[in-house]
């Protein structure tokens, strides 16, 4: 075997061998599964998220809890701590409920529990309905 074909060899091996690293280790760079629950789970009150854009960070809010008022244009939830959060809502913010299944902003009720994702002072974009109840 000449040597041109010889350093060919090694460097295939490696290559080979880098890829296999990466391809199989690529979990492990992530969060693990237990620490996004512990976070974002549902002993989760309220979070402030930001996200790297190519336009910047973007600021996120995120608020669990049950809806005591609906108003046109807002609800008020209560935190799991008691807090009452009063929060704009999009005209064309989407609500999903379990299943995936979307509903119109008017179907929201009072003691619905929502988790409700809206980006920093503006109005909210996304409500999930959890269920019904404390």
């Amino acid at each position: 075997m000449t040597m041109n074909r010889r350093r060919f060899m090694y460097l295939a091996v490696a290559l080979i061998a880098l890829n296999s690293f990466f391809w199989l280790a690529q979990g492990g760079f992530a969060l693990s599964r237990a620490l996004i629950n512990q976070f974002f789970g549902q002993q989760m009150i309220r979070a402030e998220v930001l996200v790297q854009t190519p336009g910047g960070a973007q600021d996120y809010f995120i608020d669990r809890g049950v809806i005591r008022t609906v108003t046109p244009g807002s609800i008020t939830i209560r935190e799991k701590n008691g807090d009452m959060v009063p929060i704009q809502i999009s005209g064309s913010a989407t609500v999903s409920g379990p299943g995936g299944r979307t509903f119109p902003i008017a179907a929201l009720r009072r003691g619905a529990r929502v988790v409700v994702i809206r980006v920093a002072n503006q109005p909210a974009e996304a409500i999930q309905v959890e269920g019904l109840g404390p």
